[in-house]
């Protein structure tokens, strides 16, 4: 496994601070970031509910904030729960070499399917995210299954 940079840890905090910030506006708790090195590029929170838009997952608000790169080989997608399938395949499209993610437990997420294609994934089982997702899921469950497509 990976060993965490300060700059991970920094970005990882920055994601849940995300993640935090979309709870208290009533969304989905899960918040992402973008970065080069220790350089953040652009970061993001599910903007699902705020904006009435499906497709603005946290990892999709981030990006879309970041705008056009030329490439994104050289940066990390950090996020607070394991990316859905279509966030993976952003992931994937856009050749992201790693990801960072805060926790895993509340939602699997896709890990080894990035994996097999080559990108090196750090599950963190940070105690805030956990934390933030399973309050979420308890209070707010008919919200959760439709940001998972359960509803």
């Amino acid at each position: 496994m990976s060993v965490l940079t300060d700059a991970d840890r920094r970005f990882i905090r920055l994601a849940y601070d995300e993640a935090l910030a979309g709870f208290n506006e009533g969304g989905c708790p899960i918040g992402s970031v973008l970065a080069e090195g220790d350089r953040l590029i652009a970061q993001g929170r599910n903007q699902r509910v705020q904006k009435g838009d499906p497709i603005a997952h946290g990892e999709m608000d981030c990006l879309r904030k970041a705008g056009r790169q030329k490439s994104y080989r050289k940066m990390t997608l950090y996020t607070s729960l394991s990316p859905c399938m279509m966030c993976t395949g952003t992931i994937i499209q856009f050749s992201i070499p790693r990801v960072i993610v805060g926790e895993a437990r509340n939602f699997a997420g896709n890990p080894e399917f990035l994996r097999e294609r080559g990108v090196e994934v750090v599950i963190v089982d940070d105690p805030d995210c956990i934390a933030l997702m399973e309050r979420f899921i308890r209070e707010q469950p008919e919200l959760w299954n439709e940001d998972i497509a359960e509803g």
